[in-house]
């Protein structure tokens, strides 16, 4: 299970999938970021219907990754930048859904009566 507070970053450019979890933290890497802070970082294939994340779990690199079948995932048009995701909408992503029809609610943090 991911955990509600982690970032994720989505790249809005298609990736070659013959490359494995070293060279796609390789990528985030080039693309300035650090590869080892803990964020998950979600690549797409052209067709758009496979999708890997890759992370850093404080071990070793994670890989995981997910084919649809009959349809493709929702992704933002294709360019060179990348966008972030909240939990949810990364859960939406995986399930096949549109993503971008998901908003956080805004929580007030309780104050504290005493």
């Amino acid at each position: 299970m991911i955990a509600s507070g982690v970032v994720v970053y989505v790249s809005c450019q298609p990736v070659d999938f013959r490359k494995g979890a070293a060279s796609l933290m390789a990528l985030v890497r080039d693309g300035g970021l650090d590869p080892f802070n803990g964020a998950l970082y979600v690549f797409r294939s052209k067709r758009a219907d496979r999708i890997r994340i890759v992370w850093w779990d404080g071990t070793g690199i994670c890989l995981y990754a997910k084919i649809l079948e009959e349809n493709g995932f929702y992704w933002p048009t294709q360019s060179a930048t990348r966008i972030r995701l909240d939990h949810a909408q990364l859960m939406a992503l995986l399930a096949g859904m549109d993503w971008k029809r998901i908003r956080p609610s805004q929580v007030r943090r309780p104050l504290s009566t005493g």
